[in-house]
């Protein structure tokens, strides 16, 4: 079972600075926000419940139920948080090869215009009864 799989089944919810969210929230979430209420936020939040529950006992031998069920909340998280980043990335490569591909189109206008600045009347009268 994956973790989302186990996340929807489960019905894991996230807290957050407007209450608890559904798994499918988090994909609407920004990465980071000043209000508190962001992909990097929630992280913290789930972090911070499996550090309190993670204290060592020395008596006792099994451990926690909600110790596996805060991992893998942690780990729904972290991969949104992957995903999110990389499509981000993905969004800046391809803003820069359109302003790349931009410049190099004017570059070329320029130089076009250029050519046919240099043709000679006779020429440009040709060209013109080609169309």
């Amino acid at each position: 079972m994956t973790i989302f799989e186990k996340a929807t089944r489960e019905k894991f919810r996230y807290p957050s600075a407007k209450g608890l969210l559904n798994t499918e929230q988090l994909w609407e979430l920004p990465l980071t926000a000043k209000s508190g209420f962001s992909l990097d936020d929630v992280a913290k939040a789930v972090n911070a419940e499996l550090k309190a529950i993670d204290t060592e006992s020395f008596v006792a031998t099994e451990t926690n139920p909600a110790k596996t069920t805060l991992e893998t909340k942690l780990e729904v998280v972290k991969h949104v948080i992957a995903f999110r980043l990389a499509e981000d990335e993905a969004a800046k490569a391809a803003a820069a090869k359109k302003l790349e591909k931009e410049k190099l189109l004017a570059v070329l206008g320029r130089k076009q215009d250029a050519v046919l600045e240099n043709l000679t009347e006779a020429e440009l009268l040709a060209r013109i009864n080609n169309l």
